[in-house]
């Protein structure tokens, strides 16, 4: 059964089991969990955080940004999840899912190398050194 919209449960600890229509929010474990608006029951897990999806809870519902695409999942879905609305996009194709991977992969390393430069990284430096 095709999900369309997901209601938000703030918890500490992921369930075990997860209910249909849910998405569940660790803000202290920065994670997110739901299962797959496709209905197929696979446990969709996202990292919240600068590498990873925004979250952000308005009154119609919550959302995550950017889309759900689960690609290593057999059913390849592709939604949004927009003020507690799931938005249906066109799934990828094998070139795009290389193309963001990649993409990733560069915004991972200029996170951290921005992490890791300047007068800032340098005191932290200092500071851990002192330790």
């Amino acid at each position: 059964m095709t999900i369309n919209r997901m209601r938000l449960e703030l918890v500490e600890f992921m369930p075990s089991t997860l209910e249909p229509g849910v998405l569940y929010v660790s803000q202290k474990y920065r994670t997110a969990a739901h299962l797959c608006a496709c209905g197929c029951g696979e446990k969709i897990r996202t990292q919240l955080g600068p590498l990873g999806w925004q979250f952000t809870n308005e009154r119609p519902g919550p959302s995550l940004y950017p889309s759900i695409g689960n690609w290593q999942k057999p059913c390849r879905s592709h939604y949004y999840i927009k003020s507690g609305f799931v938005v249906w996009s066109p799934a990828f194709t094998e070139a795009e899912v290389l193309y963001g991977r990649q993409a990733e992969v560069r915004h991972r390393d200029t996170y951290f190398r921005e992490q890791n430069s300047g007068w800032w990284a340098r005191l932290k430096r200092l500071w851990n050194a002192g330790r």
